[in-house]
Protein backbone atom coordinates (compact mmCIF):
# COMPACT_ATOMS: atom_id res chain seq x y z
CA UNK A 1 0.00 0.00 0.00
CA UNK A 2 2.88 2.38 0.78
CA UNK A 3 4.35 1.88 -2.70
CA UNK A 4 0.91 2.43 -4.26
CA UNK A 5 0.45 5.66 -2.31
CA UNK A 6 3.91 6.80 -3.39
CA UNK A 7 3.13 6.05 -7.03
CA UNK A 8 -0.15 7.98 -6.78
CA UNK A 9 1.61 10.92 -5.15
CA UNK A 10 4.23 10.85 -7.91
CA UNK A 11 1.48 10.83 -10.55
CA UNK A 12 0.20 14.17 -9.24
CA UNK A 13 3.60 15.60 -8.34
CA UNK A 14 4.67 18.82 -9.93
CA UNK A 15 7.45 20.56 -8.04
CA UNK A 16 7.18 24.27 -7.33
CA UNK A 17 3.43 24.52 -7.89
CA UNK A 18 2.94 27.55 -5.68
CA UNK A 19 5.87 29.34 -7.29
CA UNK A 20 4.47 28.64 -10.77
CA UNK A 21 1.07 30.04 -9.75
CA UNK A 22 2.81 33.16 -8.42
CA UNK A 23 4.71 33.57 -11.67
CA UNK A 24 1.50 33.25 -13.68
CA UNK A 25 -0.17 35.89 -11.51
CA UNK A 26 2.79 38.21 -12.14
CA UNK A 27 2.54 37.59 -15.90
CA UNK A 28 -1.06 38.82 -15.70
CA UNK A 29 0.06 41.91 -13.76
CA UNK A 30 -1.97 40.89 -10.70
CA UNK A 31 -0.61 42.55 -7.55
CA UNK A 32 0.43 39.85 -5.08
CA UNK A 33 -0.90 41.88 -2.15
CA UNK A 34 -4.35 41.90 -3.72
CA UNK A 35 -4.89 38.38 -5.08
CA UNK A 36 -8.52 37.27 -5.14
CA UNK A 37 -9.81 33.70 -5.03
CA UNK A 38 -11.11 34.14 -8.57
CA UNK A 39 -7.54 34.84 -9.77
CA UNK A 40 -6.42 31.31 -8.83
CA UNK A 41 -9.69 29.38 -9.25
CA UNK A 42 -8.67 28.00 -12.66
CA UNK A 43 -5.87 26.02 -11.04
CA UNK A 44 -6.99 25.28 -7.49
CA UNK A 45 -10.13 23.24 -8.31
CA UNK A 46 -8.88 19.97 -9.84
CA UNK A 47 -12.17 18.43 -11.03
CA UNK A 48 -14.51 18.66 -13.99
CA UNK A 49 -16.24 22.09 -14.12
CA UNK A 50 -14.01 23.45 -11.36
CA UNK A 51 -15.34 26.18 -9.09
CA UNK A 52 -18.81 26.16 -10.68
CA UNK A 53 -19.64 22.64 -9.57
CA UNK A 54 -18.18 23.23 -6.09
CA UNK A 55 -20.61 26.12 -5.67
CA UNK A 56 -23.50 23.89 -6.80
CA UNK A 57 -22.47 21.25 -4.28
CA UNK A 58 -22.22 23.85 -1.53
CA UNK A 59 -25.76 25.05 -2.30
CA UNK A 60 -27.21 21.54 -2.07
CA UNK A 61 -27.56 21.88 1.73
CA UNK A 62 -27.57 24.69 4.29
CA UNK A 63 -23.93 24.72 5.38
CA UNK A 64 -23.32 28.28 6.55
CA UNK A 65 -20.96 28.32 9.53
CA UNK A 66 -20.41 24.55 9.61
CA UNK A 67 -17.21 22.59 10.25
CA UNK A 68 -16.25 20.93 6.94
CA UNK A 69 -13.67 18.30 5.99
CA UNK A 70 -12.56 18.02 2.35
CA UNK A 71 -11.09 14.56 1.74
CA UNK A 72 -8.61 14.76 -1.13
CA UNK A 73 -8.54 18.55 -1.06
CA UNK A 74 -5.88 19.11 -3.71
CA UNK A 75 -4.79 22.77 -3.72
CA UNK A 76 -7.66 23.73 -1.40
CA UNK A 77 -9.93 25.76 -3.68
CA UNK A 78 -13.21 24.37 -2.31
CA UNK A 79 -12.05 24.84 1.29
CA UNK A 80 -11.29 28.50 0.61
CA UNK A 81 -14.62 28.98 -1.16
CA UNK A 82 -16.54 27.47 1.77
CA UNK A 83 -14.57 29.55 4.28
CA UNK A 84 -14.97 32.77 2.32
CA UNK A 85 -18.56 32.54 1.07
CA UNK A 86 -20.23 30.31 3.67
CA UNK A 87 -18.28 31.22 6.82
CA UNK A 88 -17.25 27.58 7.28
CA UNK A 89 -14.25 26.40 9.27
CA UNK A 90 -12.60 24.04 6.79
CA UNK A 91 -10.00 21.30 6.94
CA UNK A 92 -8.45 19.70 3.88
CA UNK A 93 -6.48 16.47 3.75
CA UNK A 94 -4.52 15.17 0.77
CA UNK A 95 -1.90 12.50 0.06
CA UNK A 96 0.33 14.95 -1.81
CA UNK A 97 2.84 16.95 0.24
CA UNK A 98 3.25 19.41 -2.61
CA UNK A 99 -0.50 20.01 -2.86
CA UNK A 100 -0.73 20.62 0.89
CA UNK A 101 2.26 22.98 0.86
CA UNK A 102 0.68 24.89 -2.01
CA UNK A 103 -2.79 24.89 -0.40
CA UNK A 104 -1.44 26.45 2.79
CA UNK A 105 0.48 29.11 0.89
CA UNK A 106 -2.49 29.97 -1.34
CA UNK A 107 -4.69 30.42 1.73
CA UNK A 108 -2.12 32.84 3.16
CA UNK A 109 -2.01 34.64 -0.19
CA UNK A 110 -5.77 35.33 -0.17
CA UNK A 111 -5.96 35.90 3.61
CA UNK A 112 -8.02 32.82 4.44
CA UNK A 113 -5.43 30.92 6.47
CA UNK A 114 -7.34 31.65 9.71
CA UNK A 115 -10.34 29.64 8.47
CA UNK A 116 -8.62 26.89 6.50
CA UNK A 117 -6.32 24.09 7.67
CA UNK A 118 -4.51 21.69 5.36
CA UNK A 119 -2.74 18.51 6.40
CA UNK A 120 -0.98 15.72 4.55
CA UNK A 121 -2.56 12.33 5.19
CA UNK A 122 -4.26 9.18 3.97
CA UNK A 123 -7.98 9.20 3.19
CA UNK A 124 -8.33 5.66 4.52
CA UNK A 125 -6.71 6.56 7.87
CA UNK A 126 -8.15 9.97 8.73
CA UNK A 127 -6.26 11.54 11.68
CA UNK A 128 -9.41 12.82 13.41
CA UNK A 129 -11.62 11.79 16.32
CA UNK A 130 -15.05 10.23 15.74
CA UNK A 131 -18.07 12.48 15.05
CA UNK A 132 -16.24 15.81 14.65
CA UNK A 133 -17.34 17.23 11.28
CA UNK A 134 -20.74 18.63 10.31
CA UNK A 135 -19.97 17.97 6.65
CA UNK A 136 -17.52 15.70 4.84
CA UNK A 137 -16.95 16.59 1.20
CA UNK A 138 -15.03 14.84 -1.57
CA UNK A 139 -14.56 15.42 -5.30
CA UNK A 140 -12.80 13.13 -7.79
CA UNK A 141 -10.77 11.23 -5.19
CA UNK A 142 -12.03 7.67 -4.74
CA UNK A 143 -10.74 6.60 -8.19
CA UNK A 144 -7.26 6.33 -6.64
CA UNK A 145 -8.40 4.30 -3.62
CA UNK A 146 -8.65 0.48 -3.88
CA UNK A 147 -10.20 -0.04 -0.42
CA UNK A 148 -13.56 1.65 -0.92
CA UNK A 149 -14.99 0.13 2.25
CA UNK A 150 -12.24 1.71 4.36
CA UNK A 151 -12.55 5.03 2.53
CA UNK A 152 -16.28 5.40 3.13
CA UNK A 153 -16.16 3.93 6.64
CA UNK A 154 -13.61 6.59 7.63
CA UNK A 155 -15.81 9.34 6.16
CA UNK A 156 -18.74 7.95 8.14
CA UNK A 157 -16.65 7.69 11.32
CA UNK A 158 -15.58 11.33 11.44
CA UNK A 159 -19.01 12.65 10.42
CA UNK A 160 -21.40 13.76 13.17
CA UNK A 161 -24.80 12.13 13.48
CA UNK A 162 -27.15 14.37 11.52
CA UNK A 163 -24.22 15.55 9.38
CA UNK A 164 -23.94 15.43 5.59
CA UNK A 165 -21.66 13.69 3.14
CA UNK A 166 -21.38 15.60 -0.17
CA UNK A 167 -19.65 14.12 -3.18
CA UNK A 168 -18.92 14.75 -6.85
CA UNK A 169 -17.24 11.84 -8.57
CA UNK A 170 -16.20 9.99 -11.69
CA UNK A 171 -17.72 6.51 -11.68
CA UNK A 172 -17.69 3.47 -13.93
CA UNK A 173 -20.85 2.92 -15.92
CA UNK A 174 -20.09 0.41 -18.67
CA UNK A 175 -18.04 -2.79 -18.54
CA UNK A 176 -15.52 -1.97 -21.26
CA UNK A 177 -11.84 -1.11 -21.07
CA UNK A 178 -10.75 2.34 -19.95
CA UNK A 179 -7.94 3.99 -21.91
CA UNK A 180 -5.21 5.87 -20.05
CA UNK A 181 -3.76 8.34 -19.24
CA UNK A 182 -6.55 9.96 -17.24
CA UNK A 183 -6.27 13.01 -14.97
CA UNK A 184 -6.13 10.72 -11.91
CA UNK A 185 -3.98 7.92 -13.33
CA UNK A 186 -1.28 7.55 -15.94
CA UNK A 187 -2.06 3.81 -16.19
CA UNK A 188 -4.57 1.23 -14.96
CA UNK A 189 -2.40 0.30 -11.95
CA UNK A 190 -3.32 3.59 -10.23
CA UNK A 191 -7.03 3.51 -11.08
CA UNK A 192 -9.77 1.80 -9.05
CA UNK A 193 -13.03 2.77 -10.68
CA UNK A 194 -16.32 1.38 -9.40
CA UNK A 195 -20.01 1.96 -10.02
CA UNK A 196 -22.58 4.26 -8.46
CA UNK A 197 -24.59 1.30 -7.17
CA UNK A 198 -21.55 -0.03 -5.33
CA UNK A 199 -20.90 3.32 -3.66
CA UNK A 200 -24.54 3.56 -2.64
CA UNK A 201 -24.35 0.07 -1.15
CA UNK A 202 -21.39 1.00 1.06
CA UNK A 203 -22.96 4.22 2.30
CA UNK A 204 -26.33 2.67 3.08
CA UNK A 205 -24.57 -0.15 4.93
CA UNK A 206 -22.89 2.46 7.14
CA UNK A 207 -26.28 3.94 7.97
CA UNK A 208 -26.28 6.96 5.66
CA UNK A 209 -29.43 7.97 3.81
CA UNK A 210 -29.39 9.25 0.25
CA UNK A 211 -30.96 12.71 0.08
CA UNK A 212 -30.27 13.46 -3.57
CA UNK A 213 -28.25 12.31 -6.57
CA UNK A 214 -27.61 14.23 -9.80
CA UNK A 215 -26.18 12.89 -13.03
CA UNK A 216 -23.65 15.51 -14.13
CA UNK A 217 -22.37 13.66 -17.20
CA UNK A 218 -23.92 15.77 -19.95
CA UNK A 219 -23.03 18.99 -18.12
CA UNK A 220 -19.45 17.73 -17.93
CA UNK A 221 -19.42 16.87 -21.65
CA UNK A 222 -20.76 20.35 -22.50
CA UNK A 223 -18.05 21.89 -20.29
CA UNK A 224 -15.30 19.95 -22.09
CA UNK A 225 -16.67 20.73 -25.55
CA UNK A 226 -16.63 24.44 -24.70
CA UNK A 227 -13.14 24.12 -23.23
CA UNK A 228 -11.82 22.42 -26.39
CA UNK A 229 -13.29 25.21 -28.56
CA UNK A 230 -11.70 27.86 -26.37
CA UNK A 231 -8.32 26.09 -26.47
CA UNK A 232 -8.43 25.98 -30.26
CA UNK A 233 -9.27 29.66 -30.44
CA UNK A 234 -7.22 31.13 -27.61
CA UNK A 235 -4.68 28.48 -26.59
CA UNK A 236 -4.02 27.29 -23.00
CA UNK A 237 -5.36 29.55 -20.23
CA UNK A 238 -3.00 31.58 -18.06
CA UNK A 239 -4.44 29.87 -14.98
CA UNK A 240 -5.89 26.44 -15.70
CA UNK A 241 -5.47 22.74 -15.00
CA UNK A 242 -2.46 22.83 -17.31
CA UNK A 243 -0.65 24.32 -14.30
CA UNK A 244 -1.04 20.93 -12.60
CA UNK A 245 -0.84 18.54 -15.55
CA UNK A 246 1.54 20.32 -17.93
CA UNK A 247 2.07 18.64 -21.30
CA UNK A 248 -0.16 15.70 -20.34
CA UNK A 249 -3.26 17.93 -19.96
CA UNK A 250 -4.67 17.40 -23.44
CA UNK A 251 -4.42 13.58 -23.71
CA UNK A 252 -5.80 13.12 -20.18
CA UNK A 253 -8.78 15.42 -20.68
CA UNK A 254 -9.55 14.08 -24.16
CA UNK A 255 -9.54 10.50 -22.88
CA UNK A 256 -11.93 11.44 -20.08
CA UNK A 257 -14.22 13.27 -22.48
CA UNK A 258 -14.28 10.31 -24.89
CA UNK A 259 -15.28 7.90 -22.11
CA UNK A 260 -18.01 10.22 -20.86
CA UNK A 261 -19.39 10.44 -24.40
CA UNK A 262 -19.37 6.65 -24.94
CA UNK A 263 -21.07 6.09 -21.58
CA UNK A 264 -18.16 4.11 -20.15
CA UNK A 265 -17.79 6.65 -17.34
CA UNK A 266 -20.25 9.01 -15.68
CA UNK A 267 -20.16 12.07 -13.43
CA UNK A 268 -22.42 11.93 -10.38
CA UNK A 269 -22.91 14.34 -7.49
CA UNK A 270 -25.00 13.78 -4.40
CA UNK A 271 -25.87 14.24 -0.76
CA UNK A 272 -26.17 11.65 2.01
CA UNK A 273 -27.21 12.26 5.62
CA UNK A 274 -25.96 10.38 8.67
Amino acid sequence: MKSLNKNIENHYLKEGLYEEIINRLKEQNIALNNVKRSDIAGADEFHVRGATVSKELANSIELNGLNVLDVGCGLGGPCRMLADEYNCQTTGIDLSNEYIRTANKLSELVNLNNKTTFIQGNATELPFEDNVFDVVWTQHVQMNIPDKKKFYSEINRVLKTGGYFLFYDILKKGNGEVNYPMPWASNANLSFLFKTEEMDEFLIKFGLTKIQSTNQTQTGIDFFDTLVSRLKEFGPPKMGLNVLMGETTKPKLMNLLAHLKTGELELISGVYKK
